[in-house]
């Protein structure tokens, strides 16, 4: 037995008695590690706030939605867990169907078609425009979104009523403009959060513009391109990943907007601009059914995961 373990120790040791040297792989494996570790320790505290205030919300919501949490009434105090009654619930209603098309109309309409379109539109504006052009349009649009949202909401409304600032201006050449927030309400926020937005698309295309090597464009120039093919065959291409950047941002953001949406026409006439935020609001705050305005809730955060992941991997197969 002795001698064994004597073997077993002699083993262990390199010659002279001495340890066996560590190998490289497993000393360079153990330096990343210890980097790793020392790099993620500043992140703490911003994971621990995150888990506070992000994280911890979502599971409160995401358990809220499973029970008949009330505003009044006896589940105000006694609130029980009830499983899937909610999400059934929610839907075999006429009204949520509805309110997620609106959604998508209002996301696709307002982000993906016109803060993008606008903000590129303004950012060309603004680089080919002169000094002059740039400054006015940068005081005005990025005025607008520097806006509180109320005060921008209100503006909007004060634009689009049947006698606002919209119609009359049409009635100064001689055109008798409809009630717009009552016959065309989704048109009316699509606008009204276009105008709103379309500053951050228009930053975050200036200057991923300001980065387009010149010499690119002069050789395409050379080579016979006018200024529509030079514009979509090699400037879009070299700022692609910029403007996957920016829907995504302002996908996520759209997806959010209550405020003006309910100032300008409290989701109606009807449910004709019912998106989905106010009719959780509705439900939650108007109605007092806070576990089904909550499920509402959490479809809305599903439908903005479906959104960033289909972004995501965009840009990681732009970057692979």
């Amino acid at each position: 037995m002795t001698s064994t373990l004597d073997a077993v120790g002699s083993d262990a040791r390199g010659r002279g008695g001495s340890p066996r040297p560590q190998r490289p792989e497993r000393t360079a494996r153990s330096r990343r590690m210890g980097r790793s570790v020392a790099r993620a320790v500043p992140l703490v505290p911003a994971i621990g706030l995150l888990v506070v205030f992000l994280v911890g919300p979502i599971l409160a919501s995401f358990y809220g939605s499973f029970t008949n949490s009330s505003l009044t009434g006896s589940a105000a105090a006694d609130t029980e867990w009830i499983g899937l009654k909610n999400y059934i619930d929610l839907f075999n209603s006429p009204d949520f169907p509805v309110a997620v098309v609106l959604t998508l109309v209002f996301v696709i309409g307002s982000a993906v078609i016109g803060q993008n379109v606008m903000g590129m539109v303004l950012a060309l504006l603004m680089r080919h425009g002169g000094r002059v052009v740039g400054a006015i349009v940068s005081t005005f649009v990025v005025g607008a979104w520097v806006l509180p949202e109320i005060v921008a909401a209100f503006a909007s409304y004060a634009f689009f009523s049947s006698k606002g600032t919209f119609n009359a201006i049409l009635a100064a050449f001689g055109i008798a403009g409809p009630a717009w927030l009552f016959a065309f309400p989704m048109l009316a926020v699509i606008l009204a959060n276009t105008w709103r937005g379309a500053a951050f698309s228009m930053l975050v295309y200036s200057a991923a513009l300001s980065e387009v090597p010149p010499e690119i464009t002069e050789a395409a120039e050379v080579d016979g391109a006018n200024g529509v093919k030079r514009f979509f065959l090699v400037t879009l291409p070299m700022i692609r990943r910029s403007i996957s950047t920016n829907l995504m941002l302002i996908t996520l953001q759209t997806l959010s907007v209550f405020t003006l949406i309910y100032v300008m026409t409290g989701g109606g006439p009807g449910n004709k601009s019912m998106t989905l935020p106010v009719l959780a609001y509705q439900e939650a705050f108007k109605f007092s059914e806070l576990g089904y305005g909550t499920a509402i809730a959490t479809i809305l955060l599903l439908v903005g995961a479906i959104f960033a992941f289909v972004y995501v991997r965009a840009l990681k197969s732009e970057v692979d």
